[in-house]
């Protein structure tokens, strides 16, 4: 009886003691994922991933989709997100405001890392090409993504109005801010006349449903745009840092289902290991447009006008240097 007694007071300290290490290694993370299109649809599309990430990383990851993607930056700035899947124009604003750090790029499934932002039409518009938008525009309900989209909103305030020396805000009949797949739906359900969108979500739906794809058309194709990051919080812990890159950097490089499941979230193969400077190219295009936004100004003062290209110069001079 006393024998018995004291295995089970040994097997008890055995346990306490074996169970702060089990909580400690029971580590937690939130991966947030931006608003391009229904946090349904979304969330249908990234849930795989997150269940073979936990499977290879012992990590419990909670998902977190918000309606735009402000709340995925805000909730990065608040440590309520600690790893998140940006736009660039969304990863520079995390970069910049809530700790974050570029550690992968995502690559397509042909080997490629760059894609394009669109300007779509339903293929019955009168409207052709930019030229017809652009001529047209007053009479032209607009769809342009959210403010803190590369493709669907960056890309083309520069490209399209910036280099013309329109202001979007006021250059159509009425404007609205969509996702990408709002923007497809609007177009479709002839909504909006044109909207902004990208060969993301326009090639899914033409891989998906090729029959609502074939109702639509291309009006203009922007210049090549680097393939999205991943980010996570510089004060994230280091050893969870290697698990997660571990992981991301080896996923989809032979499993068959890996591949797969990269597919059904935007056609992709892979990833590649990347850091901060891959928002140099979108720091200059922001400047640029900035640039041309100054000196299409014809209200603001000539001293005015020379202090701020003169700031927005020195910057575009140091990003230039690095």
């Amino acid at each position: 009886m006393i024998q018995t007694t004291r295995r089970c007071v040994i097997a008890a300290l055995a346990a306490l003691s074996i169970a702060p290490l089990a909580v400690a290694q029971a580590q937690e993370i939130s991966f947030g994922v931006i608003a391009t299109d229904s946090a349904s649809t979304q969330r249908e599309r990234w849930e795989p991933f997150f269940r073979d990430m936990e499977k290879k990383t012992g990590l419990t990851v909670k998902s977190f989709y918000a309606p735009d993607y402000a709340g995925v930056i805000e909730a990065m700035r608040f440590n309520k997100v600690q790893v998140a899947w940006y736009g660039n124009k969304a990863a520079m604003e995390a970069v910049d405001r809530a700790q974050g750090e570029i550690f992968a790029q995502v690559m397509y499934a042909d080997g490629t890392f760059g894609y394009h932002a669109l300007l779509i039409a339903h293929k019955d518009s009168p409207y052709n090409n930019l030229d017809d938008v652009l001529r047209n525009s007053k009479n032209i309900n607009f769809s342009i993504g959210d403010p803190n989209s590369t493709s669907g909103f960056l890309v083309p305030t520069f490209y399209i109005f910036a280099r013309n020396g329109i202001d979007h805000r006021t250059a159509f009949k009425t404007i609205r801010n969509a996702s990408h797949g709002a923007n497809l739906q609007a177009v479709l359900a002839r909504q909006v006349d044109v909207a902004t969108n990208n060969t993301e979500d326009y090639g899914k739906l033409q891989t998906s449903r090729p029959e609502l794809a074939a109702q639509l058309k291309v009006l203009w194709r922007s210049p090549l745009i680097p393939s999205d990051p991943f980010v996570w919080r510089k004060d994230l812990d280091p050893a969870v840092k290697a698990k997660l890159r571990n992981f991301v950097l080896n996923y989809a490089k032979t499993d068959p289902e890996e591949k797969r499941i990269l597919g059904v979230i935007y056609n992709y193969g892979g990833f590649r290991e990347s850091n901060n400077d891959q928002l140099i190219p979108i720091r200059q295009l922001e400047l640029f447009r900035d640039r041309a936004r100054v000196q299409n100004d014809d209200k603001m003062a000539a001293d005015e006008k020379t202090k701020q290209l003169a700031e927005i110069d020195r910057k575009l001079a140091a990003l230039g240097s690095r």
